[in-house]
This record gives structure tokens, sequence and C-alpha cells, in this order.
């Protein structure tokens, strides 16, 4: 996937923001790696959290909201507007209590990459994969997916208050 393949998924008609979802997903996959992707929202009034996209709809499905509690991980991610990155599973299990069904799922690393839109984080795009993972090059390499991830997260901001 591509970035020209990408902005072909944004603007086509029909099946949105699924054909964007999976668009980004192949993006990220290509461009850092990823055993399991997904896109969270957040509403910084509110404080919630909601899943809007997962390759793997069985373990993590696309449910709900849930509220965020303030850890390290929301100080540094959404709060600071900055990339958190875990290798191990030490790293993952120090911030997210689904840390035996993320090893059970094959991955030990982590990289959330914040979307920043008007001051604030709307969302954060989640990849996961093997231990030692997200290498330096890697965490640079994902500065590429923050303006595609800000178009499916404003997309789907839009098709929500459109009632789509």
């Amino acid at each position: 996937m591509t970035a020209t393949a990408f902005t072909a998924a944004l603007a086509s008609p029909g099946n949105q923001p699924r054909a964007t979802f999976d668009a980004l997903c192949a993006l990220a996959r290509r461009t850092v790696g990823a055993r399991l992707f997904t896109l969270m929202t957040f509403d910084a009034t509110t404080r919630q959290a909601r899943r809007i996209y997962s390759n793997m709809p069985d373990a993590y499905p696309e449910l709900g909201t849930k509220p965020v509690n303030q850890t390290h991980w929301t100080a540094h991610v959404l709060d600071g507007h900055r990339t958190f990155v875990a290798n191990d599973i030490a790293g993952i299990a120090e911030v997210f209590g689904d840390h035996d069904l993320i090893a059970s799922l094959g991955c030990e690393s982590v990289i959330n990459v914040p979307i920043v839109v008007d001051g604030g984080v709307i969302g954060t795009i989640n990849c996961l994969d093997g231990a030692g993972h997200y290498t330096p090059e890697r965490v640079a390499a994902s500065e590429a997916l923050k303006l595609p991830g800000a178009s499916a997260f404003l997309l789907d901001h839009f098709l929500t208050a459109r009632g789509a």
C-alpha cells in the first residue's frame, strides 16, 4: 500500500470508513510493520476512548467507549502528543492491562502514534508486533502515518456527524 493507494481509498465512494481504515492498516504494515493494528479515537472533553478499527476483531472488537485512565502513557501520548514505544512485553505490561492477550497474539512490542488536530489528540494509530520490532528507524518512519491517520480519523468524525 502506498500513499497514493491510501488517497484513492479515502476518495472512493461506499464502504466508508472501512475502505479507508483497511488502506491505513495496509500502509502502516508496509511503513512500520504490524501484526495487530487498531485505531482508537479520544474525546478530550469526556476522556473517553473508542476503538473504531481492528484487524483482529475477534480479539479486539470495535465496541463502545471506555474511560481513559490517567497514567504515564496518557501523560506521554494524549497530553504530551508524543509517540509511545515499548519493545518488550514487560514494557507493554506497565501500561496495558491486557498484556496477556497481547502476548497470546504473538505481540511483544507496540508503537502508539498520536494523531493531533487543532492542538489535541483525536486518536491513536496502534501497531503491535514481535519483540524489539519498533526500532528507531521504524519509529521515525511512523511520522509518515500521521497525515493519513488524521484523514482517516476526520473521515470517521465527518461520517459520524452526518449520521452515516
